[in-house]
């Protein structure tokens, strides 16, 4: 049985409510994280009792737990909602994190996130569900991102349900306890300075110091210190997702971490077909979170959350703190891109080969991962131009800088140090639609299959051959929305 400590109710009431869940009818464990249940030290047995299953699905809650909806604002789309909060989950309390992987910033703690739990003081009017089919998506996404290097909430379990909610069809309900170190949004901070809390907003500065930045507080100008490091995990958090080719589809400030984790998975994408102006969310009608425009976007919502800083640290430190954004993220993307292509240390010209590559793989349609993946199992002297389905004379050109750039690496290190960071296997939207096709006809196998690739996608495996496979025609028609 877990122990559990609850520090956010120490934080000013302003910033949460008391909220017990409702439970869901007919409960049903569909799926369990057996890796993070391990890297949690976490008893796998006991998950499959009905205690467990009774919190799981809100109908009785664990001991130790103290339910809580956190209350905060944002930015959605460019536009200010100071509505927001926690709408359909609650924070169930914190547990001890033993040095596992999942805890990239070294929290003493683990928070569980009852998500989909029921409706709370911060519903608008909604039923505070989810259903199962974003509960599988954000479970995917979640291992997807972590196996290849990207922070991420993650989650430890799913239950399937046959409580009924409609969105844009009739759906069942479901929960999922996700699990992260930070559940602390930019729009935290944001709610506390737009409604003029300014006290609570040092409160919460001093909770994120000692929880979350502890070095800070060493620091002459600790609240800088703080507001520095959160700049910097979002730069290096925006550039993991460019260099994964990583689309969030909905980057509001609420749905940024001061953790710098990826939180939040509505109508998410992996690229496939090179396209950087790939927009994922087919609400997104003016493009606003296109691909290629993550960076920027990132560094916008960090200027929204400097706002509220500005109650703690002078403007001209704000902006010197801001200022290094974009070197920390270029710095981050370039060696992220070098390692993919196999280039070692950065040298002058490398941004210029990388450049060119992405356009080659966009002229010619290529697939991101894929043709990544292509490059680490081939030995130079056997790259062609002719593997892209005909000769091609800007490939022949990429291929010959590249070669002559490498001549003087070890090939047999080059493609082993390559297939480390270039997945087999990434998550496409149709392995997604698949895996949820199955588990809503009670088939929980599909999802378990692809889980179990996606956690180990540089290392191939004749059970996952299906999984590297382009998307199919009827895939185009998918049409992911932030509907859950």
């Amino acid at each position: 049985m877990m122990v559990f400590d609850n520090t956010y109710i120490t934080l000013p009431p302003s910033l949460w409510r008391r909220q017990v869940p409702s439970p869901l009818q007919r409960p049903k464990l569909l799926t369990l994280n057996h890796s993070l249940l391990s890297e949690l030290a976490l008893d796998a047995h006991w998950w499959h009792s009905a205690e467990a299953l009774a919190g799981l699905s809100g109908a009785t809650p664990w001991p130790g737990t103290e339910a809580i909806a956190m209350k905060y604002a944002g930015h959605q789309f460019g536009g200010w909602n100071p509505d927001l909060g926690d709408g359909r989950g609650v924070l169930l309390g914190e547990i001890h994190a033993p040095n596992s992987a999942c805890n990239h910033i070294g929290a003493t703690r683990i928070d569980l996130h009852l998500k989909g739990s029921g409706p709370t003081p911060f519903s608008r009017q909604g039923d505070g569900r989810a259903v199962l089919r974003s509960s599988i998506r954000e479970y995917l996404a979640g291992e997807a991102l972590h196996a290849l290097g990207v922070p991420s909430t993650r989650a430890l379990a799913i239950v399937s349900s046959a409580h009924p909610v409609r969105r844009e069809r009739m759906e069942t309900a479901a929960t999922l306890l996700r699990v992260s170190p930070c559940h602390i949004r930019f729009g935290h901070f944001e709610w506390l300075f737009h409604s003029q809390q300014h006290d609570d907003i040092r409160a919460l500065a001093d909770y994120c110091i000692a929880r979350y930045y502890p070095d800070a507080a060493n620091h002459a100008k600790p609240y800088l210190a703080l507001l520095a490091g959160i700049i910097s995990r979002t730069a290096r958090l925006m550039a993991d997702w460019q260099a994964q080719g990583f689309a969030h589809g909905v980057m509001n400030t609420d749905n940024f971490s001061i953790a710098g984790e990826t939180l939040d998975f509505g109508p998410y994408g992996f690229l496939e077909t090179y396209d950087p102006y790939l927009i994922c969310n087919h609400s997104d009608h003016n493009g606003r979170y296109a691909w290629y425009l993550q960076p920027s976007v990132g560094l916008w919502n960090l200027n929204a959350l400097a706002q509220a800083f500005t109650t703690l640290i002078s403007i001209p430190d704000i902006e010197l703190a801001l200022a290094q954004y974009e070197p920390q993220l270029i710095e981050h993307y370039d060696q992220c891109m070098n390692a993919k292509l196999g280039l070692g240390a950065v040298q002058i010209g490398d941004r210029d080969l990388v450049a060119a590559w992405l356009a080659l793989l966009q002229k010619s349609q290529q697939d991101y991962a894929q043709r990544f993946r292509w490059l680490s199992e081939q030995p130079l002297q056997a790259l062609s131009s002719a593997d892209w389905g005909a000769h091609s004379p800007q490939a022949s050109e990429w291929l010959a800088r590249y070669a002559q750039r490498l001549s003087s690496h070890n090939q047999a290190q080059r493609l082993h140090d390559m297939q480390a960071v270039n997945p087999c296997y990434v998550l496409r939207n149709y392995l997604a639609q698949q895996a949820i096709d199955a588990a809503e006809q009670g088939d929980a196998l599909p999802l378990e299959q692809l889980t179990e690739a996606l956690q180990s996608p540089f290392t191939r495996d004749q059970r996952f051959e299906t999984f590297d496979a382009p998307a199919p025609a009827w895939a185009a028609c998918l049409s992911i929305s932030c509907s859950s």
